[in-house]
């Protein structure tokens, strides 16, 4: 479910009572009335960094095929060549703006995953973030998240999830889930501070499940703002832009211990439907060099073994440049995986250019069996794991 359907909910608390938006600004919290199940994982300190790429990013010019001919003949104008590439082996390279990545590649610790994508693709941006983001299948409506269908919000944690720099819950939407939006660690503590205890005795209802979930929130922040009255100290140094901004904040609350086992940040648009290779080049600079410096402040304060960051986006792009020297909505595409228990290197098969459906990549891996990955063998979840129980975990983690 998106921003716009929890807010859709607003006005249906007779069927499901929602709480969406309690406090402005720097700090906000949903929630719905459901009976929490018990946890079956061994999370741990384990954290999650989810790291969405908003628009649609062309997969085809981050994970450059150039050994497949066919290349230079669908993008003529958009193929960089083979000398500003970042070889990576196995007829692959990276575009020349990834090249921060290549310590993490050259130690072991990042994953490429080929080809990812699901059947009968949806092309508009905003049913196929739902579909990603709630792991149903094509022509499925769900409105619970994958992550949210895991957790039930019964981790035993400060918060469920904590979304940096955005206001869209995605995978974290659900029952009882506890999350908190956080735009700025200043406001978020002046703002914790105002917040009131309410009794959750008040009354039932929807007036009581109110107060309650204010409870819960003001639980959520004052466990989590004293992580920022004085933050640790920052071993390396982060990019000036939004996105590095977001995760330094995930650095500080993974260096403070907040005890939260899903972090969420974004970076976008890459809806680059025209003149695209400018835009492109600039969005995979910000990508990489924020996660390298995000990489090094793990490794430097002991935490990238309990770190795993992943990559996700609705979609990725035509094959084919457009007239505009730009790409269309396509389907399949590579992400990324980094931590310190990542298997690096490739996994999945690569798409063929020769073998295109109606001109769009065929995914090779289906992105709800990189979920399944998570749930079994990041947080270690071995009962019931929902709709994400009929994929096999790939091979991705020691």
């Amino acid at each position: 479910m998106n921003r716009r359907d929890a807010l859709k909910f607003l006005g249906a608390s007779a069927l499901v009572p929602v709480v969406y938006g309690a406090v402005p600004g720097g700090m906000r919290a949903y929630a719905q009335a459901a009976q929490k199940q018990p946890a079956a994982g061994s999370i741990g300190n384990r954290v999650l960094v989810l790291v969405e790429l908003k628009g649609g990013n062309d997969g085809l010019n981050t994970v450059i095929p150039y050994g497949e001919q066919t290349l230079r003949r669908l993008r003529p104008s958009l193929l960089l060549g083979q000398n500003e590439m970042v070889t990576l082996g196995d007829g692959l390279a990276f575009h020349p703006a990834l090249k921060p990545l290549m310590a993490a590649w050259d130690g072991g610790q990042l994953g490429i995953l080929r080809g990812v994508g699901y059947p009968q693709p949806n092309r508009s941006h905003f049913r196929s973030i739902e579909i990603w983001e709630t792991a149903s299948k094509s022509e499925e409506m769900l409105s619970e998240g994958w992550i949210a269908s895991v957790l039930r919000g019964n981790v035993g944690k400060a918060a469920d999830g904590i979304i940096i720099g955005d206001y869209e819950f995605g995978p974290l939407t659900g029952a009882a889930m506890r999350n908190v939006i956080m735009d700025k660690p200043d406001q978020f503590i002046s703002q914790a501070q105002k917040i009131q205890a309410a009794k959750a005795s008040a009354g039932g209802g929807a007036l009581g499940h109110l107060l309650r979930t204010r409870a819960e929130l003001l639980d959520a922040s004052t466990k989590l703002a004293p992580l920022f009255a004085e933050p640790p100290a920052l071993p390396v140094a982060f990019p000036g832009n939004g996105f590095g901004n977001q995760l330094k904040i995930a650095t500080q609350l993974i260096m403070a211990k907040a005890s939260v086992p899903v972090l969420k940040v974004s970076l976008g648009s890459f809806d680059t439907h025209v003149n695209q290779r400018g835009q492109h080049e600039n969005l995979l600079k910000q990508l990489a060099e924020g996660l390298a410096a995000f990489r090094a402040a793990m490794i430097q304060t002991g935490h990238w073994n309990d770190v795993l960051v992943m990559t996700y986006s609705e979609f990725g792009r035509r094959a084919n440049e457009n007239a505009s020297k730009g790409t269309d909505h396509g389907t399949a595409a590579p992400h990324l995986v980094m931590g310190g228990r990542v298997k690096g290197g490739f996994h999945g098969a690569q798409p063929s250019l020769d073998d295109l459906d109606a001109g769009d990549l065929k995914f090779s891996t289906d992105y709800r069996a990189v979920y399944a990955t998570v749930a079994r063998n990041w947080w270690g979840y071995k009962g019931d794991i929902g709709r994400l129980g009929a994929y096999k975990p790939l091979s991705l983690l020691a």
